[in-house]
């Protein structure tokens, strides 16, 4: 049905966007400012005193001004999606899914102007940033067609009395989004409040801020109604001024876990509904009777992808004793062959950490874990570019530590970097026990060639999102999230429906009263 939906529609020709990126290729970039969004255009902020300077990470220039929005501002884009939502909700599904399905194909169509500006505002390589951008459009497709299937109930009741449930949008959502993944992410957040007939105010992370108004700029191409989806920048002040609004039904956000707790805790004075995707420090158990190949392949997924800078990674790295070595000895070799600079260059698979101050914290943890014990096998050291205008960067060489314990920093913490923890087991038993021995449940994976092992294990797994002999695979059609501490609520997939809406029921009587009174 998707394909047929997508393939339909009419595709009409879209302008560039407006001096959004100049000379790309030669270093040279131009962003466009301001940042903030809405009502159908970009708008200054009053708070130009408290702006602040927005880096590039792979050469630690500065590369535009963010300017913060307050309380006005935050009233304004609410105000903005409150009527917005107005016409929005009225649209038949259809509609809707019109309209969205135009948006995948502009994100299709400027594919690579969006990933070369994510690439220059995150520091992920180009080829990982293509994959990011291909993510945003699969989801706003999938949300469009489901918005097209939204249904209530029809219950048969007594004496030809009925009853039916109306599934209804939420009003004016929040997403709040992390630095590793913008673009995509925005479109994760909007996709299926859009497709429920919600509006949204999106506040992207301030240190990446330039993609989501990018975001905000195709739906307004595609033909959404000025306000149905905003984008405010700013920090923890703006988040707060979100969170607390009266006119605010929904926050969904991805960050860390102390953040979410004090969202959750903001969000609970007005009981919003929330979504949160949060932090994890995952187990991948790999046991004797895997393909090795595979293992190795899929551990380096598992801990590499945007530098080590996502909340899925499957850090603590678990290796049945018997084929330890092994393993051990070809991950070192692979690891110390990824090609580490410039992140838009083709050849480049790891790109810069997202700022300096992070790059230090994650080195920490490599100086902690030798301290307790640990020994690096390869990496954990800044590393410096040959290319004289990459010398400012935020890079460093990825990271595998061995003879590494439980109790240890690096084992427990999570460190969001390019480091990885390799740990020995002997019995099934064992490394459940030690693999959900955590407050966070975010992921987990195992490698086997016994399938009932595979399936044995995951029932145990104490984590929202698994993985069989692969890793880091997150299709659209398919929910993630977390357990425990890792966050509540899901993105993606068919239920991710029930976060953005609420269901009403209608009870229709169709005799007489029968009063008790």
């Amino acid at each position: 049905m998707l394909h047929r939906l997508a393939t339909s529609l009419r595709r009409p020709a879209v302008p560039p966007f407006a001096a959004a990126v100049r000379c790309l290729s030669s270093g040279s970039v131009d962003i466009k400012v301001p940042l903030n969004f809405w009502a159908g255009k970009r708008r200054t902020s009053q708070e130009k005193c408290n702006q602040e300077n927005v880096y590039e990470p792979a050469t630690g220039r500065v590369l535009c001004p963010l300017e913060p929005c307050g309380a006005a501002e935050v009233n304004q884009a609410v105000e903005a999606a409150k009527s917005a939502f107005g016409h929005w909700s009225k649209m038949s599904g259809m509609e809707r899914a019109k309209i969205m399905i135009e948006a995948a194909h502009i994100i299709e169509r400027r594919r690579e102007e969006i990933a070369e500006i994510e690439v220059v505002n995150n520091g992920k390589s180009i080829t990982e940033a293509r994959l990011d951008v291909d993510s945003a459009r699969l989801c706003i497709e999938y949300y469009a067609a489901l918005a097209t299937t939204l249904a209530g109930q029809h219950v048969q009741l007594p004496g030809g009395s009925f009853a039916y449930t109306r599934r209804e949008p939420l009003g004016v959502c929040v997403g709040i989004g992390a630095w590793n993944y913008p673009f995509q992410i925005a479109a994760w957040k909007s996709a299926p409040a859009l497709a429920c007939g919600n509006s949204m105010v999106f506040k992207p992370s301030p240190v990446t801020p330039v993609t989501a108004v990018l975001l905000a700029e195709i739906y307004a191409m595609a033909g959404a109604p000025e306000g149905l989806y905003n984008v405010v920048q700013g920090g923890q002040e703006t988040g707060s001024l979100l969170c607390h609004h009266p006119d605010v039904a929904k926050v969904s956000f991805t960050g860390s876990v102390p953040t979410g707790k004090k969202i959750m805790e903001m969000a609970s004075k007005g009981v919003k509904h929330v979504t949160l995707e949060l932090g994890g420090k995952s187990p991948l158990l790999i046991f004797q009777d895997s393909d090795v190949e595979n293992a190795v392949k899929g551990a380096l997924m598992a801990n590499f992808l945007s530098q080590g800078q996502v909340c899925s990674n499957g850090t603590r790295v678990f290796v049945h004793k018997d084929i330890l070595p092994e393993f051990v000895e070809e991950v070192v070799k692979r690891t110390r062959a990824i090609e580490i600079g410039d992140p838009l260059l083709e050849s480049t698979r790891m790109g810069a950490l997202v700022s300096r101050s992070h790059l230090e914290r994650v080195l920490s943890f490599v100086d902690q874990a030798k301290k307790e014990g640990a020994t690096v096998l390869c990496g954990g050291e800044p590393f410096v570019p040959s290319d004289p205008k990459l010398r400012g960067g935020y890079y460093m060489t990825p990271c595998v530590l061995g003879n590494c314990t439980d109790e240890m920093t690096c084992v427990k913490e999570e460190i969001f970097g390019p480091v990885m923890s390799v740990l020995s087991f002997e019995s099934e038993e064992e490394v459940l026990l030690r693999a959900n021995d955590t407050d966070l449940g975010l992921a987990a994976g195992v490698f086997t060639s016994d399938v009932k092992r595979a399936h044995r294990v995951v029932e145990h797994l104490k984590a929202g999102s698994c993985f069989i002999n692969n890793y880091n695979i997150t299709p659209v059609e398919v929910p993630f999230g977390g357990f425990k501490m890792s966050g509540i609520g899901r993105e993606n997939g068919q239920v991710t429906i029930e976060h953005y809406s609420q269901l009403k029921s209608v009870y229709v009587e169709m005799g007489d009263v029968d009063s008790l009174f």
